[in-house]
């Protein structure tokens, strides 16, 4: 019996388990794949003699988020010190940064953390259709999925409201970004390292403003998107005779005005900022098209589950860390390799230390991958297992 249902082109009941077995491998890859969305990717902390551990305990410390950049700074555990909040560590090592003509931390990846929801989606249906069994139910199944992920991304980036479809998340990392001061209000209640930090801004000629937006863990989106929109108000060049660009809530010209208000933070070079602007647009058309493209491509592979192309579907949430770390590894070379004329101090271009332990001037750094990261390794390992038992299965098992 088993021989004629082998000859029949049936899988056998030996080689059902695997197939099943892959399948749920994939679908855990699914879950991981949505936790390291959420969860911070990597962390960054620089440390100092003039950084005291009871007032830094980790350094200034930042997380690195696909979305955005969040603060890694915990509250003290003093009792000397009362602490509502955290320090704000963003803040603080773009404060650093500065010094030697870095442009801030929110300048970097602006096209990636924007459209980071949509691209993993795209993966997370390409995993749902690896799992789903049958030509015709894997090629519904992605169709629809592709078909809901370009809506969402087109109705993001283009419509006229767009903004109100992106996460809540990359939304108030914007609002973050835009910096902000200590919450004491008079100097002297200032720590010696923030005090010093403030004048040495001011002997910069940067005003420091203690009233900077923050984003508010209970605000909405809504509330977040207005406070973008204020301030965008607020710093919209007056000239004679022309009206100043009024606000859009397409997400592609946020992205590309809080993209100019960032790299004009400390170094307020209009040319310069436009072109590398311009960049970041072209650069955002270019990927939402690549996104389309792919969607019909895979779709195409999908209908075809005996052949070798078959297996690029779990190959691209195999190479997700490899793709993070390239990602995060040339927003680097571009941080240490375009430092402007204007900063305080003069230094040759260098790469700052992507994973481990480095030294730049008197500041130690450290450089390590967080939770995320890890859960993108899990969805690596598991699509490549899954991809493995699958090609070990009869031919009619694949379909």
């Amino acid at each position: 019996m088993t021989s004629n249902s082998q000859a029949a082109g049936r899988p056998s009941a030996a080689s059902g388990r695997p197939a099943v077995l892959f399948r749920i491998l994939a679908l855990l890859a699914l879950l991981a794949l949505g936790g390291s969305y959420y969860a911070p990717a990597w962390w960054v902390s620089l440390k100092a003699p003039n950084y005291p551990a009871q007032t830094f305990p980790d350094g200034v410390k930042i997380l690195f988020h696909v979305d955005r950049v969040a603060n890694g700074c915990s509250l003290r555990q003093s009792t000397e010190v009362v602490e509502k909040e955290a320090l704000d560590c963003v803040h603080e090592m773009d404060t650093i940064n500065h010094f030697v003509g870095m442009y801030p931390i929110a300048s970097g990846g602006p096209v990636e953390k924007l459209l980071s929801p949509f691209l993993f989606a795209f993966i997370g249906v390409l995993i749902l259709g690896f799992a789903t069994p049958g030509t015709r139910n894997r090629t519904a199944v992605m169709g629809l999925g592709f078909a809901a992920v370009a809506t969402w991304m087109l109705m993001s980036v283009y419509s006229a409201n767009g903004v109100q479809y992106v996460g809540r998340s990359w939304v108030a990392g914007l609002v973050d970004s835009l910096g902000r001061a200590e919450d004491e209000t008079k100097d002297e209640n200032l720590h010696p390292v923030v005090r010093q930090l403030k004048e040495s801004l001011a002997k910069s000629g940067i005003v420091v403003d203690v009233n900077a937006p923050k984003a508010d863990a209970t605000a909405t989106k809504a509330q977040l998107v207005e406070v973008l929109k204020i301030v965008h108000d607020m710093k919209a060049p007056v000239e004679l005779g022309v009206e100043p660009k009024p606000w859009s809530n397409r997400g592609i010209d946020v992205m590309a005005w809080h993209y100019e208000e960032s790299l004009g933070r400390w170094f307020n070079e209009p040319v310069k900022n436009g072109r590398l602007v311009a960049i970041m647009r072209v650069a955002t058309h270019v990927t939402v098209a690549a996104v389309l493209i792919a969607m019909g491509l895979f779709l195409w592979i999908a209908r075809r589950p005996r052949s070798i192309l078959f297996a690029a579907i779990p190959a691209v949430p195999m190479i997700l860390p490899l793709g993070f770390i390239v990602e995060y590894a040339s927003w680097l070379w571009w941080y240490g390799h375009s430092l402007n004329a204007m900063g305080a101090f003069t230094l040759k271009p260098f790469m700052p230390t992507v994973f481990g332990d480095g030294k730049v001037a008197q500041f130690s750094t450290h450089s390590y991958p967080a939770l995320g990261f890890g859960l993108m390794c899990a969805v690596a390992l598991l699509m490549a297992v899954a991809a493995l038992m699958r090609r070990n299965l009869p031919e009619a098992a694949k379909d």
